[in-house]
């Protein structure tokens, strides 16, 4: 089994954990920030970093990219263009807003999915319609080892 393919098993066996803003805690709740650190500490064993205190909003107000700051410090950033099971998709819910929204690409081509916790739905598998494509902004990838 691939890394990829290793991550998005694991994402995929946390489908049903309810959602809950800042938890991370297979089966109990999470955001999408908390099944994406998850899935870190199942690939790597402790989180790269202590995660701050965040709102919901992400810091929107300030204009501050924080999400993207730490995926760029942690994960392997990929070309927007490609396409591939396991990457970590960054989106971006509103023209003119932050980069707020974190899943896992678990399909690729016609029947794309991705794997991701959704307010109001918990984690879910959903297909990465157009609609949803439009807002990704960066693709990253789980690095190979880590330090």
């Amino acid at each position: 089994m691939t890394y990829a393919e290793k991550s998005i098993a694991v994402a995929r066996s946390w489908i049903g954990t309810p959602y809950r803003h800042q938890a991370t805690r297979k089966g109990a709740g999470c955001d999408c920030l908390g099944l994406l650190r998850g899935v870190w500490r199942d690939l790597y064993g402790a989180e790269p970093e202590s995660i701050p205190f965040y709102s919901r909003d992400w810091a929107e107000p300030q204009g501050e990219e924080a999400l993207w700051r730490a995926a760029r410090r942690w994960l392997v950033e990929r070309p927007l263009a490609s396409e591939a099971v396991g990457d970590v998709l960054l989106f971006r819910m509103r023209d003119g807003s932050i980069a707020k929204h974190l899943g896992m690409q678990s399909f690729t081509g016609r029947d794309a999915r991705f794997v991701h916790a959704y307010e109001r739905h918990g984690v879910v598998e959903s297909p990465l319609s157009e609609p949803w494509r439009r807002r990704i902004v960066a693709r990253f990838a789980f690095p190979e080892e880590t330090s």
